[in-house]
């Protein structure tokens, strides 16, 4: 029997454990994972984990082979010591795809649709029109980063009549993309977009690709939207932006430095909306995520009898 420790980054109903010790694990649980390691973890071969790795080091699992995280990101786990061992690393792919996705719209459609000027005037019981709509119709959407994440967000801006461009280091396509163009083109045809999305993953090439000059590039009315990594965007660069631009507008839910700090001038900012990393909660992810750690476990245990 194998021995995995699951920890407190997935809340695992007694019915779920039950199927996980079903298929030949002897279960182990931990739910800080900045906590103090048990030494009967010492020798498990598997772990179900998200930051645990941010505490612990890797080299006190000799025995660990397999590692499911619970992120999509794969930015919170030291990748090249983990090759070197050959330890089999699944991510989140797809669980908080959906969500994600429909977060970025309800920001865009928040925005051009004016929800908060309504929400002011329903509490002020004031009956009065605003005559600056926008229609996502016919907008031109820039994705950076085509993965699950970005592939739904682009299903749901093709069915508001947008047309969708994602930008992404991998040459690939998809049925939901006008075109898929190399991420190294985007500072020559950012000036295109009214609407750009960061669903791209944190790397050493990715970090801060939302430059100031990038940033200030950008079309006049752009909405900028990261549901990604808040290293993304350079964040005293796009201050800086935001501050010399009025018309360009964040929705931001992810930030370099979380929780974001008080004495952010983003709180305050007029064209930026703040929420705290919650675009990928959502009703349906219990299930997705068990889904795919039971599946994984499932070919990890087949393929190690």
């Amino acid at each position: 029997m194998k021995q995995i420790l699951l920890t407190g980054a997935f809340s695992y109903s007694q019915k779920q454990i039950e199927d996980i010790e079903e298929l030949g694990y002897q279960c182990y649980y931990m739910k800080d994972e900045a906590g103090k390691l048990n030494s009967t973890f010492f020798s498990v071969e598997a772990i179900v984990c998200n930051g645990l790795f941010l505490y612990h080091d890797l080299s006190v699992f000799p025995q660990l082979k397999f590692i499911q995280l619970t992120s999509a990101g794969m930015d919170r786990v030291p990748l090249e010591r983990i090759r070197e061992r050959g330890i089999v690393l699944k991510n989140a792919r797809g669980v908080y795809s959906k969500p994600m996705a429909e977060w970025a719209i309800m920001q865009v459609l928040e925005h051009y649709k004016r929800a908060s000027f309504f929400v002011k005037h329903q509490k002020e019981k004031k009956w009065e029109k605003e005559r600056t709509l926008r229609e996502v119709v016919g907008a031109q959407v820039a994705i950076i980063g085509a993965g699950s994440v970005g592939e739904e967000v682009a299903k749901r801006f093709k069915a508001f009549e947008a047309k969708v461009v994602g930008f992404d280091p991998i040459a690939t396509t998809s049925l939901w993309f006008d075109d898929i163009r190399d991420v190294k083109e985007l500072p020559q045809q950012i000036s295109n977009f009214d609407i750009v999305v960061l669903t791209a993953p944190l790397t050493a090439d990715t970090h801060h690709l939302m430059s100031y000059p990038l940033l200030s590039s950008m079309k006049s009315n752009t909405i900028l939207v990261n549901i990604a990594r808040g290293a993304l965007i350079d964040t005293d660069a796009l201050i800086k932006v935001l501050k010399e631009r009025s018309d360009l507008y964040a929705a931001l839910d992810v930030f370099e430095e979380e929780p974001l700090p008080v004495n952010s001038p983003l709180w305050t900012l007029p064209n930026v909306s703040v929420s705290p990393h919650n675009s990928f909660i959502s009703d349906g992810n219990n299930e997705r995520m068990f889904k795919v750690i039971y599946q994984n476990l499932k070919n990890f245990i087949a393929q190690n009898k």
